[in-house]
């Protein structure tokens, strides 16, 4: 699969996963399952083939079942495992009867109680371990946070890291200066890509156009380059601020000025490559 692939997408059954971070009233669109068949329309109303499914809780039961999804539509597992423990019999668990082929591990470090949590050497000692399996990490982490995120590509250049939503750029109309200073360092280190993901999920449907993203796109352009950015729809997250398909159409409109090549790279080539799916 190398092309037409969303590179950020979550699925949860909250019988068996509970996803108490969903507010039923203010999340109403989410607020409910998400599984391989709503997957499957979701992509075909983006034109895109296959996606990587991510963690949404710090849950290895979670990882485990979302690995047993046998859906075409899925094309690898962004899982989680407790990075301080012993992370190789964990990923045995989550690997064993799979579907579904794990392509790197992420932790929700934006919300962990440890802000220090991505500097702890029984954490690195997990990435050691994900580096020798040739995983990535996913980093979800918020502004204040990137410089510890570049801290850490540094002392581990052997593992790709993925930033997951560009490192949470502040919402149309806000002072990005910090954010971009932030990310062009992050940027600077090689073992680092970037998701162009979740731009829209914390805005109201309807309340944002293209025009109002051009800053933060432009500004990861600048950074990474199209060669070093993966487009993710954070579907469902993406139905709170209108869907999947108006936000991947308003990223098609801000990539105009570039090549045809170069907008495959970022709309399934690059997470190709570096998720290494088949």
């Amino acid at each position: 699969m190398n092309a037409g692939i969303d590179a950020h997408v979550h699925l949860w059954d909250r019988a068996v996963d509970p996803q108490d971070w969903i507010d039923a009233e203010s999340m109403a669109p989410i607020a409910r399952d998400f599984g391989a068949s709503d997957l499957s329309e979701m992509l075909a109303s983006t034109g895109l083939h296959g996606a990587v499914v991510v963690q949404s809780s710090n849950s290895l039961e979670e990882s485990i079942r979302l690995a047993k999804l046998d859906s075409s539509a899925i094309a690898g597992l962004v899982a989680w495992v407790d990075l301080t423990a012993e992370v190789g019999p964990q990923l045995d668990r989550i690997r064993m009867d799979a579907a579904v082929p794990v392509v790197g591990v992420r932790h929700l470090a934006h919300i962990d109680p440890d802000p220090e949590w991505m500097m702890r050497e029984e954490v690195g000692a997990g990435l050691a371990v994900l580096e020798r399996e040739g995983l990535c990490f996913d980093l979800v982490v918020r502004e204040w946070q990137l410089p510890q995120a570049t801290r850490l590509a540094a002392r581990h250049r052997g593992l790709r890291f993925v930033l997951d939503h560009l490192g949470g750029p502040p919402e149309p109309g806000q002072d990005r200066t910090t954010w971009a200073s932030r990310l062009r360092e992050l940027a600077r280190q090689p073992n680092v890509v970037a998701k162009i993901s979740g731009l829209t999920s914390g805005l109201a449907p309807g309340s944002w156009r293209a025009a109002d993203l051009v800053a933060s796109v432009t500004i990861a352009l600048e950074s990474f380059g199209p060669e070093r950015l993966l487009y993710g729809s954070d579907w469902p997250l993406a139905e709170l601020g209108g869907g999947a398909a108006p936000w991947k159409s308003a990223l098609e409109s801000l990539l105009d000025g570039h090549s045809a090549p170069e907008r495959a790279r970022v709309f399934g080539g690059n997470a190709a490559d570096v998720y290494s799916l088949s």
